[in-house]
């Protein structure tokens, strides 16, 4: 399922949090019974009774293109803060984020980093569609409770990124017929950072705020990480198109994408929310991983409270 672009969620986002102001005394009771009828309704994605991503899962990383080693160490070390045990009881830490996907059926899913691979020859071409990156997800061994992670860099053109998506996740079936899932995200750098990077880059639609400062001083990488939280998220929660979702399966608002460009209480179209400034940097975030490194993650809805979730 694609993670759709930020900002073609713009309108629902707006039209789901605007503002009704009261009803003067002379408002007829016929009017108050139209003003109930477009009240905010609770947010709910569906379980379609399919198979969920629970356990212990590992994620292979290929990596397409050219990324530097910090690149990489970035993007890694988020990763293994959403299942690090080190700083799990602290309320800003990446593991108490991902811990929202265990309200979901079936319990908690453990993410371990697995082997990690580097095409810098681009062995496919720099234009992948979605049967490249099938074959590209092939190229490992399939097993059981694995996923294979294609990262892009900013030099490789995948369909439909920048359009309609920031990334991606799907599935595909082995020779056994069991079936595999994966997922991919690309760097937006130079392609789309004002729609895959934002709330780091200044948006090409909507209000001009000015954008915030980088974690990681990295603006293209740091989308990534925003992306692929989105994308693991759903990932786990809706693998198969069977699993947790809200619309229609070709096009679903799932774990996170239904709580696109919510990073912090008071978030509204253009503004991403209240979140952590570094005193000494300047940079915004709301989570701190393994090794101190700081992200900024987004809302992730809660099947508890049927409402987005922010780290602040």
């Amino acid at each position: 399922m694609a993670l759709l672009n930020p900002f073609s969620f713009f309108l629902f986002f707006l039209l789901s949090t605007c503002y009704v102001p009261n009803l003067s005394n002379a408002t007829s009771r016929a009017s108050n019974r139209m003003l109930a009828l477009v009240q905010n309704q609770p947010l709910v994605l569906e379980y379609h009774k399919g198979t969920l991503l629970k356990g212990n899962i590992t994620l292979h990383f290929f990596w397409y293109g050219t990324f530097t080693s910090t690149q990489r160490s970035i993007l890694i070390d988020f990763v293994q803060s959403l299942s690090s045990t080190s700083s799990s009881r602290t309320p800003s830490s990446v593991s108490s984020w991902w811990r929202t996907t265990a309200s979901y059926r079936g319990g908690p899913c453990t993410l371990v980093v697995g082997s990690q691979s580097l095409d810098g020859n681009y062995s496919l071409g720099k234009s992948l569609n979605t049967d490249k990156l099938l074959a590209l997800a092939s190229k490992a061994n399939s097993e059981a409770h694995v996923v294979h992670v294609i990262m892009t860099s900013a030099d490789v053109a995948v369909e439909d990124f920048c359009i309609n998506q920031c990334g991606t996740h799907g599935w595909g079936k082995r020779k056994d017929g069991e079936r595999v899932a994966y997922a991919w995200v690309g760097n937006p750098i130079t392609q789309c950072p004002g729609q895959c990077a934002w709330p780091f880059h200044q948006p090409i639609y909507g209000p001009q705020t000015p954008p915030l400062v980088a974690p990681n001083v990295d603006v293209g990488v740091d989308g990534m990480v925003i992306n692929l939280a989105t994308v693991l998220a759903g990932l786990v929660t809706n693998p198969f198109e069977d699993g947790y979702y809200q619309g229609p399966p070709s096009a679903p608002l799932e774990a996170v994408s239904a709580c696109t460009g919510i990073f912090g209480k008071g978030a509204y179209p253009g503004y991403p929310g209240n979140v952590q400034v570094d005193k000494t940097t300047g940079a915004s975030y709301n989570a701190v991983g393994v090794r101190g490194r700081k992200f900024l993650l987004p809302a992730m809805w809660d099947p508890l409270i049927s409402n987005c979730k922010t780290m602040v």
